[in-house]
């Protein structure tokens, strides 16, 4: 943890910052956090969403995403791998994906607290959920669709349909999700099979197949070193961290045209 002589953030002194990065009230914002990035912040996590609502006001909502990568098929598992003759009891006694109380991983101490805040919504996807809190909750995670996960029936769709903005504390661009949105939408994307856990109606659980887009984020850094240079994202500090504001339309349009031009057939 950084320590700066200015003294520690605060929630007033973060949503002070948000406001000056851009964040207006009424808005609906993507956010991605690295705490640690920020350095000391007076009350943690739980200050960055009272700051974070506070920047927003009453009519704007926070989105987060609570994916859970580990609730997938072990053959696709490579950090660290696990043997074969594990895979078949992991897809038989992995636990059904539930929204209420599935931890997610590797999403960071701010997804999870924006996921238990009271009045949070979270989607039902067994591998890619989000969680939003906010007047628009509902109508962003509502309905995503199991197939197709991060595309037309996920809730990144409903957030470029709101145009909403995309919010990166401390982090870069390679764990911007929305990135992904500009991966369906290209012609013929590759697809492969994935699988999950899921609960079943009568409360159960019973192990999914289904087809989806093969993603890819290797190249997400690069990509948004182009998107900046194009004065689509505004920076500033937050904390002692960067802070980076994007519309979510402007940066999955131009992520389209930009995969377009740098992915050939066979790493697209």
């Amino acid at each position: 943890m950084t320590m700066d002589s200015g003294g520690p953030g605060t929630r007033r002194s973060i949503a002070a910052q948000l406001r000056m990065l851009g964040v207006r009230p009424g808005g609906t914002l993507l956010v991605h956090a690295g705490l640690r990035q920020l350095g000391f912040v007076c009350g943690g996590p739980q200050a960055l969403v009272l700051a974070l609502r506070d920047a927003l006001g009453p009519d704007g909502t926070i989105v987060v995403p609570t994916h859970t990568p580990d609730n997938s098929d072990p053959a696709q598992w490579r950090d660290p791998p696990v043997p074969v003759d594990w895979w078949p009891l992991i897809r038989a006694e992995m636990p059904g994906f539930d929204p209420a109380v599935t931890p997610s991983r590797f999403m960071g101490v701010l997804a999870e607290t924006v996921r238990c805040w009271p009045g949070a919504l979270r989607s039902s996807h067994p591998h890619v959920s989000f969680a939003a809190l906010g007047p628009a909750a509902e109508q962003v995670v509502a309905g995503h669709t199991r197939a197709d996960m991060l595309g037309e029936g996920s809730p990144l769709a409903r957030l470029y349909d709101l145009d909403a903005h995309v919010l990166l504390l401390g982090v870069d661009h390679g764990v911007n999700t929305s990135l992904h949105l500009a991966e369906y939408r290209l012609p013929a994307p590759p697809r492969e099979q994935l699988g999950a856990a899921i609960r079943t109606a009568d409360g159960g659980r019973e192990w999914v197949w289904w087809q989806d887009v093969r993603l890819d984020e290797t190249d997400f850094d690069a990509l948004g070193r182009d998107l900046e240079a194009t004065g689509a994202v505004r920076t500033a500090r937050v904390g002692t961290g960067t802070g980076r504001l994007m519309r979510q339309r402007a940066a999955v349009d131009f992520a389209v045209g930009w995969f377009a031009r740098n992915r050939t057939t066979e790493d697209a």
